[in-house]
C-alpha cells in the first residue's frame, strides 16, 4: 500500500488540476477513460486508485498513462481519500472509471463544488437510493440535489479541505455535498452529456444500490476519524436504544463528546481545560448511575466501567472484544456487539464515545445487579485501578505487549 502522503524537502508544487479515479475490476474501460481525460485535460495529473482489482485494472490504467496507487482494500470513499493524500495541492476532479464524455463544463464556473448532472439516463433501478440520498442532503443542509450520487465532481482547494477525508464506501458523494454546504461553500450542479455503465434491474444491480443506500444513510450521520486517518460512521449510539433509560442517557452524553469534543485527552486534561464535553461525561455519567442504582458504590462501578471501555476503544474491535468477554461472565446482552464487531474490525464503522460509554455502563449496571457488599467495593477498586493505569499509561499499549492477549487483540483486524 502506498505511503499516506508525498514527502519532500522542497515546498509542494500546486497542480493546476489533479484527476482522481477510484477503480475496481474496470480493466475493460479504464484505459479508454484515462486516454480520453489525457487528451481533454492536457497536463493534468491522473491518479487511479486500484481497489484490490483482480482483472488487470492497474496495468491497463498505467499503460494509458495514469499514475496508479494500489489499495489493498475495497471502498470508493477510502480509495479517493488515499488518492487525495497522494495528490499535489490544488483543485481536484473526481470521475468514475467507466466514464465516456467530456467533463469540460465542470471547469467553467466559480462554484467550490461543481457536480455533473447527466443529461441522459441509461439503465438504473427505481430511484430509491437517489431519492433517499436527496432527502438526506436536504435534511442536513436545506439544499435539494438533482444528482446526489453523481461521482463526477470538481472541487476547489477550499472544498477539498472541507470534504476530505471522505466518508467510506458509496456514501462519499452524499457526505461531500453535506460537508461543502455546511462549510458555507458554493455548490452547483451542471448539466453534462456523459455516459457510463449503469447497473441494471437484476440481483447485482439491486445489491449495488442497496450498498449505496446503506452507505449514504451512514455517511449522513455523525462521523469521526480513526487512528489511521479514515473517516468512519459513528454507530455506537445504537447501544443506547434499549429499555433502560439510564443506558440511553449515558449514550447521549457520550454522543455529545463525539460531536463536540476538543483536543483534550484524559481526565486530567479535561479538568485543566474546564468546560469540555469530557467534564460533562465526568459529571453526567456518575450522576446518571447514582440516580439509577441509588448507591455510591454502584455509581462508581458504572462510571468506572464506562470510562474503562472508552479507554480501550483505541483500535478496531478492541472495546467490543472486551465487552463480549465480560458480557459472558455478567450475562449482559451480546446481540449488538456481535453484530458490530466484524464491521468495527474491518474499519467500516466506529463505536465512538457513545458506544463505548454505553456498553461499559451496561456492564457496570449488570455488575451492580450481581455483586453486593464488600465484593462490589472490591470490583470498584479494581475498575478504578485500571482507570488510573490507563490515565498514566495507555491500556492499549500494555495489551499489545502482552503475549497471548496481543494476539487476541489483533485477531480479525485488517
Amino acid at each position: 500500500m502506498a505511503s499516506p502522503r508525498r514527502s519532500t524537502s522542497c515546498p509542494p508544487r500546486v497542480a493546476e488540476l489533479t484527476v482522481l479515479i477510484a477503480a475496481r475490476n474496470e480493466a475493460e474501460r479504464i484505459g479508454e477513460t484515462v486516454r480520453a481525460l489525457r487528451s481533454e485535460l492536457g497536463d493534468a495529473e491522473i491518479l487511479v486508485v486500484d481497489g484490490a482489482s483482480t482483472d488487470g485494472t492497474a496495468e491497463a490504467a498505467e499503460e494509458a498513462g495514469a499514475v496508479v496507487l494500489r489499495l489493498e482494500e475495497r471502498g470508493k470513499g477510502e480509495a479517493l481519500s488515499m488518492g487525495e493524500r497522494m495528490a499535489a495541492p490544488g483543485p481536484l476532479l473526481l470521475c468514475d472509471a467507466d466514464l465516456r464524455g467530456s467533463l469540460a463544463p465542470l471547469s467553467e464556473g466559480d462554484a467550490d463544488l461543481r457536480v455533473a448532472a447527466f443529461t441522459r439516463r441509461v439503465g438504473g433501478g427505481f430511484g430509491v437510493a437517489k431519492r433517499v440520498a436527496r432527502e438526506l442532503i436536504h435534511l442536513r443542509t436545506g439544499f435539494t440535489a438533482r444528482e446526489p450520487l453523481s461521482g463526477q465532481r470538481r472541487l476547489s482547494e477550499r472544498a477539498r479541505a472541507a470534504c476530505f477525508p471522505l466518508a467510506p464506501g458509496f456514501g462519499c458523494e452524499v457526505r461531500m455535498t453535506i460537508d461543502a454546504l455546511r462549510a458555507g461553500l458554493s455548490v452547483e450542479e451542471v448539466d453534462v452529456d456523459l455516459d457510463h455503465r449503469a447497473t441494471g434491474r437484476d440481483v447485482a444491480g439491486f445489491a449495488h444500490r442497496g450498498r449505496q443506500l446503506l452507505d449514504a444513510v451512514l455517511a449522513a450521520g455523525p462521523l469521526a476519524v480513526n487512528h489511521r486517518g479514515k473517516r468512519l460512521p459513528l454507530v455506537g449510539w445504537l447501544a443506547g436504544v434499549r429499555p433502560d433509560p439510564a443506558v440511553g442517557a449515558v449514550a447521549a452524553i457520550g454522543l455529545a463528546d463525539d460531536l463536540w469534543s476538543g483536543q483534550e485527552r484524559g481526565i486530567r486534561a479535561h479538568l485543566a481545560a474546564g468546560g469540555t464535553t469530557g467534564v460533562l461525561k465526568l459529571v453526567g455519567i456518575p450522576l446518571v448511575a447514582l440516580l439509577r442504582t441509588r448507591s455510591l458504590s454502584g455509581a462508581l462501578l458504572v462510571a468506572g466501567s464506562a470510562n474503562l471501555l472508552n479507554q480501550l476503544d483505541t483500535k478496531p474491535g478492541r472495546a467490543l472484544k472486551a465487552y463480549i468477554g465480560a458480557a459472558f461472565a455478567l450475562d449482559a446482552p451480546l446481540g449488538l456487539a456481535v453484530l458490530l464487531l466484524p464491521y468495527d474490525l474491518r474499519e467500516r464503522v466506529m463505536l465512538g464515545d457513545a458506544g463505548s460509554n454505553a456498553l461499559g455502563a451496561l456492564l457496570g449496571f449488570k455488575s451492580v445487579d450481581r455483586i453486593r457488599g464488600r465484593g462490589r467495593w472490591a470490583a470498584v477498586a479494581g475498575v478504578v485501578a485500571l482507570n488510573i493505569v490507563g490515565e498514566r499509561r495507555s491500556l492499549g499499549e500494555l495489551i499489545e505487549r502482552m503475549p497471548g492477549l496481543s494476539q487476541v487483540d489483533r485477531m480479525g483486524r485488517i
